[in-house]
């Protein structure tokens, strides 16, 4: 069993307006912008980071936004939620501020003793606000919202599967321990790792197949210490006859994929060297940061990236 993993590292996915995504997550969700950078593959193409002040792993919500992309198709397959912890008493505000401001899909609920406030982002991401302990996290302050209800990181992330047998094992060879079932849904859960801690796997066996959109969530990643402890994860999962890439230089963390039996794509990413490699912190999403390979190309890019908010 994998003993290096210690929970989400970030949670990444597809958006059809880069601005409109900048302005729900730093005006609307109250996070900081801690990375304006562009897609490696594409970079014509925005990669947005969202967290925490530092982007600490297991508060790092990232996006691909790709302009006018169409809508994904939600089913089964995919990441369908994406849950952030907020403090305990402070879903009355959430619940006040969101509809205020024109969000969709407002349901409140609770699983396993936690309760809940689902909701639906500008693409129809599926998302919902969970009320946990704090545990030493500590809310973006300049944002405005309160700190007794700010976002404190991820509280886990919940997967829709025809059958979630297959990727429980996977979670448990990752580390992850069987918890409790209610209904349909699973959680797994990472003793002693990060706060952002939780799978829940619900299974939907006559669920049609999600496809890939502006709103799906493109990859989960799960957090190691360093390049040492992925190293072991990586033999560990290629021991056991998953195909892994190589490590990937992102720049801000090493990273490796590989695709979950549920249809899931998995990164685990590094918590070094973090997002103040090439910006100090007080500065942190202020500048366009380019790939080293793209740096030449600059002026060409600027031209053709649509402007965003401050």
């Amino acid at each position: 069993m994998i003993k290096e993993i210690t929970g989400l590292h970030h949670i990444t996915s597809m958006a059809s307006n880069a601005d409109a995504n900048n302005v729900f997550f730093t005006k609307t969700l109250g996070l900081r912008r801690v990375k304006k950078t562009v897609n490696f593959d594409a970079p014509e193409v925005y990669h947005l980071y969202y967290g925490d002040e530092i982007g600490t792993p297991g508060s790092i919500m990232t996006y691909f936004p790709f302009a006018k992309m169409s809508p994904g198709q939600r089913g089964a397959g995919e990441v369908s939620i994406t849950e952030f912890a907020v403090p305990k008493d402070a879903l009355g505000f959430w619940k006040e501020r969101l509809s205020t401001l024109g969000v969709s899909s407002l349901i409140e609920s609770s699983f396993l003793g936690e309760k809940r406030l689902s909701f639906d982002g500008p693409d129809g991401d599926g998302f919902a606000l969970v009320e946990s302990d704090v545990r030493d996290r500590t809310p973006w302050a300049e944002a405005d919202v309160p700190e007794d209800a700010g976002i404190l990181g991820f509280h886990g992330a919940r997967f829709s599967l025809q059958d979630a047998a297959a990727t429980g094992e996977l979670l448990k060879f990752m580390g992850y321990q069987k918890d409790e079932t209610r209904g349909n849904i699973t959680r797994y859960r990472i003793e002693g790792g990060n706060a952002a801690d939780t799978i829940d796997l619900e299974e939907l066996p006559s669920a049609g197949t999600s496809s890939q959109g502006a709103g799906s969530v493109h990859h989960i990643a799960f957090a190691v210490e360093d390049r040492a402890a992925q190293v072991e994860v990586r033999k560990a999962l290629l021991d056991t006859g998953y195909q892994v890439t190589p490590v990937i230089d992102r720049d801000y963390f090493w990273a490796i994929y590989f695709r979950s039996p549920g249809g899931v794509l998995f990164e685990v990413a590094t918590n070094e060297p973090g997002f103040d490699t090439d910006e100090d912190t007080a500065h942190l999403g202020e500048a366009l940061k380019l790939p080293k390979r793209y740096e030449s190309r600059r002026a060409q890019i600027e031209e053709i990236l649509p402007v965003i908010s401050a």
